[in-house]
């Protein structure tokens, strides 16, 4: 098994268990809305077809910077996306119930700033963009890069979204209070909201 192909596996076992898990979820109360969530989701989405349907070995030599079939970094890399999907697990198990796929207001809701959320203030979305970006590593193609971009600030915009929408929702002092303390995406970094 090559690296790519252990990555891949990961990928479509992470997608199919997250599609199952999203069974058991707390009844919704509001949605911000498709109008609200239409950027980020058609960048997420332009973000997998380009990290995944653009893969072709057919043009290696002409659309490729490398690719990594084997060695230490392609194993490196497939141990970075394994570990951007177990942090994904450890805050979708750590949510519980208040999990949604979409920016939701879910019965019961309360900032949760402990676990994963304690390191940053959206860890499922700093697992992703680590597996996007290990698997264009490894893919070393242009398209796989822009496909991780495109990934990446799709999450942003999500995490944005949420942000203001829980500050709505929950008020901007049980938010602010959270996320004076906890970096948004990347643990530890600091930038201006």
């Amino acid at each position: 098994m090559t690296p790519l192909v252990a990555i891949y596996l990961l990928w479509l076992v992470w997608i199919m268990s997250w599609i199952v898990a999203a069974m058991w979820v707390s009844p919704t109360i509001k949605h911000a809305g498709l109008g609200r969530e239409l950027l980020y989701r058609v960048l997420v989405f332009a973000g997998y077809v380009f990290l995944f349907g653009f893969v072709s070995t057919r043009y290696d030599m002409l659309y490729r910077f490398w690719r990594v079939q084997s060695g230490i970094l392609g194993w490196v890399m497939t141990a970075l996306v394994a570990a951007g999907f177990i942090f994904c697990w450890w805050a979708r198990i750590h949510l519980g119930p208040l999990w949604s796929s979409s920016v939701t207001r879910k019965s019961s809701h309360r900032v949760i700033d402990t676990g994963p959320y304690a390191v940053t203030r959206h860890p499922i979305y700093t697992g992703i963009t680590l597996a996007a970006l290990a698997t264009a590593v490894v893919q070393g193609a242009p398209t796989s890069f822009l496909g991780a971009g495109l990934m990446t600030a799709g999450w942003y915009l999500k995490a944005r979204l949420e942000e203001r929408f829980l500050r709505e929702e929950l008020g901007p002092e049980a938010y602010d209070a959270y996320a004076k303390h906890v970096a948004m995406l990347v643990p530890y970094v600091r930038w201006p909201s």
